[in-house]
């Protein structure tokens, strides 16, 4: 029996051509607001590390340890290591000098706190704010090196480097609790808390970044994979880190990563997705788009990469941090953009 795939009837020849003419048109679309960034990545191989970046490399090894390694879990199920690592994170702002407050909430019948310190702007600019955030919590049974140890070091390397250098509009550096299931995606996460006090204080946050997991990297083919459409236009080589936002954050998350890519010697892939794309809203920065603020978040892609992502193999020695310093110290110059 022999089967045709050309239409017998006009309309089918008709639709066969439209759908042929509209795929092309669709791609472009895709790649235009989803795909295409500001700037060249970096590309080729990686320059030692500069004295500066090795600083940053210690302190981020220093306080992954210190969380993933001394603390270690960090969930429901372990409230008493919430509680220590919010205390860690407490002592090392305060040794940079900064004022730290506390956002306190109840989820359940136990009490969590939002942290904070202030680096505060200049007259006539400190009213607009750039918040750099991270998750301080862990999935249950999971150590957390990666998720989110990664992230909250990152932030507290951030913290310290500006620590002397204030900026024209006001810098605020947030550590979230209750990011990880059970309280994903639900009122119990401190990011919802933190946000939506916001709103409500009509506090002019003009740009959030949630660093999500940074700290895991692979220079195999194959190593990277992404959700459905991501995938047709993507590298299949988990060496980068990832800039993501949704559509209505795009103008952000452009003028991050044309700051990254200006001046950091780490490659970089940026994606300005739909929402409903697996992955697009899985943190902090999702409680920041509810209430309308503009939000990015910077990853390594977490399940998308790592194959420890939420087990007890979530451990210190499975991070690059080499390649975090260069992320670090690339995120400097984004706070400077978008603060000044």
């Amino acid at each position: 029996m022999r089967i045709s795939l050309i239409p017998r009837t006009r309309w089918g020849r008709i639709r066969m051509i439209a759908i042929a003419a509209f795929l092309p048109l669709l791609f472009l679309v895709i790649w235009l607001f989803t795909v295409k960034m500001p700037g060249p990545p970096f590309a080729g191989p990686l320059p030692p590390l500069t004295p500066n970046q090795e600083l940053i490399r210690a302190g981020l090894q220093r306080h992954v340890r210190a969380l993933a390694h001394d603390i270690g879990v960090r969930s429901d199920q372990t409230y008493s290591n919430v509680l220590r690592a919010s205390a860690y994170i407490e002592r090392r702002l305060q040794d940079l000098g900064y004022k730290v407050e506390s956002q306190e909430f109840a989820a359940g019948n136990r009490s969590y706190r939002n942290i904070e310190a202030t680096l505060g702007g200049v007259p006539g600019r400190a009213h607009e704010v750039v918040v750099l955030g991270a998750h301080y919590d862990t999935a249950e049974g999971a150590p957390g090196a990666d998720d989110n140890a990664s992230g909250v070091a990152g932030v507290l390397e951030l913290a310290r480097i500006f620590a002397q250098e204030p900026q024209a509009r006001t810098v605020r550096f947030v550590f979230f609790p209750n990011e990880e299931p059970p309280s994903f995606p639900t009122a119990d996460m401190g990011s919802r808390h933190y946000a939506s006090a916001a709103r409500e204080r009509n506090d002019q946050i003009v740009a959030m970044l949630s660093i999500e997991s940074i700290g895991y990297y692979d220079t195999e083919k194959g190593s990277q994979r992404y959700p459905f459409p991501l995938n047709l236009a993507y590298p299949n080589v988990g060496d980068f880190i990832g800039f993501v936002s949704n559509l209505s954050s795009r103008a952000l998350l452009h003028r991050a990563i044309a700051a990254f890519r200006a001046h950091a010697t780490m490659p970089t892939q940026g994606a300005a997705a739909p929402s409903w794309v697996p992955g697009v809203w899985w943190s902090d920065h999702w409680s920041f788009w509810r209430v309308g603020y503009p939000a990015i978040m910077i990853t390594d892609t977490a399940p998308y990469r790592y194959p420890f992502y939420h087990t007890p193999q979530d451990t210190p020695d499975k991070l690059d941090y080499d390649r975090m310093a260069r992320v670090v110290h690339g995120l400097t110059h984004v706070v400077r953009a978008l603060a000044n």
